[in-house]
């Protein structure tokens, strides 16, 4: 996989455009000091969420004894089926600030909105953890690719800081519409990506006659 498949498989899955209503929602009434800081630890967050599972990920998977292949195939369907939610269900701005809406009589006692819902799951969503790891499968890529990946994945995590920065002018411009549009074209993207990763281990699977 080359450096652009890898930045458009954690674009589409750590969605920054679609973190944009999230982050006004989350946000709103707070001083922009506040929401700079609010910005940079989601970033921080879920970069470190994210490098969990990039460093350890495939030692979980030894530890189980799963074999990769059969990992490559069920991650290949869960990123299938993460896909067709941003397609055919709510955007991520529709059901994360539903979300929001439905821990507001429980504020007290809710954790910074920095960390629920902005790095967790907005930013460091089920489906970019699944596809760290599928990254980083150790029998597909060296040391080296792996921390390109953990790379890239850092400029995406800079690029969608800096989106939540700007997103008062970009909210204005693209508004909730145009965010649930690019969430559902991304959920396309990410559907081509989860059938490739499918068929490729099957391929894998047919010319070794093995799991």
């Amino acid at each position: 996989m080359d450096l652009f498949e890898r930045f458009i498989t954690l674009w589409v899955v750590i969605d920054p455009i679609g973190t944009i209503p999230v982050f006004i929602a989350v946000t709103a009434g707070m001083a922009a000091s506040d929401r700079r800081k609010t910005a940079l630890l989601a970033t921080a967050v879920s970069i470190g969420v994210l490098l969990f599972f990039l460093m350890l990920g495939q030692i979980l998977i030894d530890a189980l004894g799963i074999s990769l292949l059969s990992f490559q195939v069920a991650g290949g369907i869960v990123l299938f089926l993460f896909a067709l939610t941003m397609i055919f269900g709510d955007s991520k701005p529709e059901s994360d600030k539903r979300s929001v809406k439905g821990e507001e009589s429980e504020q007290d006692n809710a954790p910074s909105p920095a960390i629920f819902p902005l790095a967790v799951p907005s930013l460091a969503s089920p489906g970019a953890m699944l596809a760290i790891v599928m990254l980083t499968d150790n029998a597909q890529f060296g040391v080296s690719d792996q921390a390109i990946t953990g790379v890239v994945m850092a400029a995406v995590m800079a690029i969608a800081c800096l989106f939540m920065m700007l997103a008062d002018p970009i909210i204005r411009v693209i508004g909730n519409s145009g965010a649930a549009i690019v969430s559902r074209v991304m959920g396309m993207i990410l559907a081509s990506v989860a059938a490739d990763t499918v068929l490729s281990a099957f391929i894998e699977i047919i010319r070794t006659g093995s799991l």
